[in-house]
């Protein structure tokens, strides 16, 4: 709860702040606090980053990661390996994965696993958009790179059930990734022997 005493301002800003992920009331207090006595420069540039990232950063609409390039520069790369597409759950996996240095083809991002008792559906991730990608032809694999968790494995052997029938390879990174783990916390020498153990579903 914001300080009862406090100022409206700060108390917006602090209810602002514990609307963010892993951000309780206690820290949102202290974020605020340290905004209001930082240089009033620093406050704005952090105003103004929040607003750039909202008015230039878009999806994709070939792999739906996240640019301010449309295609991004992943998917404008013609070195890449377009025969071979990496699934992930979130934009920032795709970072993760690229960490590694051992994955030189394509990216598609879900924006999210499937999940029935949050309400997330098929219907919610972008599903369609990778079969339509398949359907197109001249993908070959497709490597299932969602998270070692229960809706991490659900989403994969759903998408495998799509895409077998359409000619596709559907792999599956390598067991040893450690169970409930989420793959932005993987160490990169983890992820890169996963990726090349990668198995058939």
């Amino acid at each position: 709860m914001p300080d009862a005493g406090a100022p409206e301002p700060i108390t917006r800003l602090i209810q602002e702040f514990s609307k963010l992920p892993g951000i309780g009331p206690k820290s949102a207090q202290r974020l605020s606090y340290h905004v209001l006595g930082a240089p009033e420069e620093d406050a704005r540039a952090l105003a103004k980053a929040l607003q750039d990232v909202k008015e230039t950063v878009v999806l994709c609409s070939i792999c739906f990661n996240i640019t301010v390039n449309n295609p991004c520069l992943l998917c404008g790369d013609e070195e890449r390996d377009r025969s071979l597409v990496c699934v992930v759950e979130q934009p920032l996996d795709v970072l993760v994965v690229e960490r590694t240095g051992g994955f030189r083809g394509l990216y598609h991002v879900l924006h999210g696993a499937l999940n029935p008792i949050e309400g997330v559906g098929p219907e919610k991730l972008r599903i369609q958009e990778l079969l339509g990608r398949a359907e197109a032809g001249g993908l070959k694999e497709v490597i299932m790179a969602t998270n070692p968790s229960l809706e991490g494995e659900a989403t994969s052997m759903y998408l495998q059930r799509l895409l077998q029938p359409l000619g596709v390879r559907v792999t599956r990174l390598a067991r040893g990734l450690p169970s409930g783990a989420d793959i932005e916390y993987l160490d990169d020498l983890t992820l890169s022997r996963a990726l090349e153990g990668r198995q058939e579903l």
